[in-house]
């Protein structure tokens, strides 16, 4: 993904969507020093590694904890590039592609000044399971000895899957069959190595010791993340830990986006999470053009629909709302066509395996051009279910309450009595994914975690990302498909010996998803980022999106 150099333009368009940004310059030299104040709404849930989903905890994770393997901490493309992190270098994966053994580096220390040592390794990998991690049946089901662990999380133990050697400071980790993505996999932080004493359970606001450059000092999810540099960080590798250049970072949060905006106009604040909202970018855009830039993001926007309650287990009705919503309509609504395009298949535009598709428009095909309600009001009355209660589960945020009034409307022109309740967002997302709270319909986003169809397809739409009663099922939707999975499955067979012969095959699957509407994709968007004047070397990469360690302040 390359940076986009935009010119300013400042006229607005409908919607209050303004072309605006350029990408903002790094600085010739910086110095080491200061705090960095950032921004957010609200918070993002726990701050455990091997739990929280977030793209806000797992910027702050990846400059706190470190894998075996991590992505280049750069702003380029090379940013999707595995690096060794914690090992000394990358592995070859021998037994024909089922064994990976890592050498870890000499005199790693956690931040509390224990050493890293083969224990740590062997237990964090153990304790994915044991916290019944999001991924843990999706990513690291294929490590021998996980069927066990999936069934019996407690007793985990992972025999046979990974061995240790304590002596040579060697991990074996053993597949039972190859995967093509497992590196990838191992570089998120649902696989960062935490202190082998860590207790097996969600830590929610207890920080936990790690070996990256910053250390969590304290969080309170009603007030504020701080970070401070880890006294026993010594920088191994740039590409993977890279030192940083402020002393201590504030995380705050509870300004309104509007707030927001204004302090970091005022100077009082660095850098903002959310999304400006839409009636201050053309402000923003003009005024203070050299300290914006605009990214196109492998993500998407959806609106997930529980298969498995009334009125979404019938696919009659998510097919009816797929087509009754006005894409354009919720595209105005973030910010306009420059910040946002429309979207009604899973994969995003320019992601591997991507073929247009839409078949939930006015005119099939390709694209999206217009809702065609004549259509989804027929489906609807198809399905018998016109008059039923439907609730709608939204962040409390700008963007995300406009849709949820939005989707409504639309759902109440469909014949459902419908009503919207927003939630804060340091609890939406595991509340809209936990069955125990029958949520019907919500809207949520997703952020690629590595560059692969099945991070979209299977993460979010198989079998075994659907975990009943839990908040780490990911599959919001309960989406569980026969005919898919063996696709699925299919693919990730090719992509063991033949990468590219697998990506037509998650076309397909894509496809397959698409078709039986366990959400409805709204739009593509794109990253808007905004930053007070005194901040230097703003790095965006395509993996982390902004990296907080190379962020220096004057």
């Amino acid at each position: 993904m390359h940076r986009l150099r935009l010119r300013a333009l400042a006229a607005a368009l409908a919607g209050g969507a303004v072309l605006f940004g350029v990408a903002i310059a790094p600085a010739s030299a910086q110095e080491k020093g200061g705090s960095l104040r950032l921004l957010a709404r609200a918070a993002s849930g726990t701050i455990d590694p091997h739990i929280n989903y977030t793209l806000q905890q797992w910027q702050v994770f990846y400059i706190a904890y470190d894998g075996l393997v991590t992505f280049r901490k750069v702003g380029d493309e090379t940013g999707f590039e595995v690096v060794a992190d914690l090992a000394e270098a990358l592995p070859e994966a021998t037994n024909e592609g089922k064994t990976y053994t890592f050498k870890l580096r000499p005199g790693i220390k956690f931040s509390n000044g224990q050493d890293l040592t083969t224990d740590d390794v062997v237990a964090s990998l153990q304790r994915i399971f044991k916290v019944s991690g999001p991924t843990a049946g999706t990513f690291y089901n294929g490590i021998v000895g996980a069927d066990k662990c999936l069934s019996a999380p407690a007793d985990c133990t992972l025999e046979g899957g990974v061995v240790a050697d304590k002596a040579a400071g060697t991990v074996t980790i053993n597949l039972t069959a190859p995967d093509g993505e497992f590196l990838q996999k191992l570089a998120v932080p649902h696989a960062y190595i935490l202190p082998a004493a860590t207790p097996a359970s969600d830590q929610g606001t207890t920080p936990i010791p790690g070996t990256g450059a910053y250390a969590v000092q304290s969080y309170d999810p009603n007030a504020s993340l701080k970070l401070v540099r880890n006294p026993q960080f010594k920088e191994w590798s740039a590409d993977a830990q890279p030192e940083g250049f402020v002393d201590d970072i504030s995380y705050d949060f509870g300004l309104t986006e509007e707030a927001a905006v204004t302090a970091i106009q005022n100077g009082d604040a660095d850098w903002m999470f959310d999304p400006p909202p839409p009636d201050r970018l053309a402000e923003i855009g003009t005024q203070y053009e050299s300290q914006v830039s605009l990214h196109p993001l492998s993500a998407m926007w959806y609106a997930p629909m529980n298969t498995n309650l009334a009125p979404f287990d019938n696919p009659k009705v998510r097919q009816a709302v797929n087509f009754a919503i006005d894409r354009d309509a919720i595209v105005k609504l973030f910010g306009g066509a420059n910040l946002a395009q429309p979207a009604c298949q899973i994969l995003p535009p320019g992601f591997p395996g991507y073929e247009p598709y839409c078949p939930y428009t006015a005119n099939p095909g390709t694209t999206w051009s217009a809702p065609d309600m004549e259509k989804a009001k027929a489906l609807v009355a198809e399905s018998g279910t016109a008059g039923q209660e439907v609730k709608i589960i939204a962040e409390d945020t700008v963007v995300s309450r406009a849709i949820g009034v939005y989707l409504q409307d639309v759902l109440t022109e469909l014949g459902y009595k419908a009503s919207v309740q927003p939630i804060s967002q340091n609890l939406q997302f595991t509340y809209i994914q936990n069955t125990n709270n029958k949520v019907q319909i919500s809207i949520s986003q997703w952020f690629q975690d590595y560059p692969s169809p099945s991070n979209f397809l299977n993460v979010l739409f198989s079998c075994g990302s659907f975990h009943p009663g839990s908040d780490a099922s990911v599959n919001i939707a309960g989406f569980c498909d026969e005919a898919v999975e063996a696709k699925m499955k299919e693919a990730f067979a090719a992509a063991v010996t033949d990468p590219a012969s697998a990506l037509p095959i998650w076309t397909e699957v894509d496809r397959q998803v698409t078709d039986a509407a366990p959400a409805a994709v709204l739009f593509t968007p794109k990253r808007v980022d905004f930053v007070s004047s005194r901040v230097q070397n703003f790095t965006f990469s395509p993996q982390f999106y902004a990296i907080f360690s190379k962020l220096a302040v004057q």
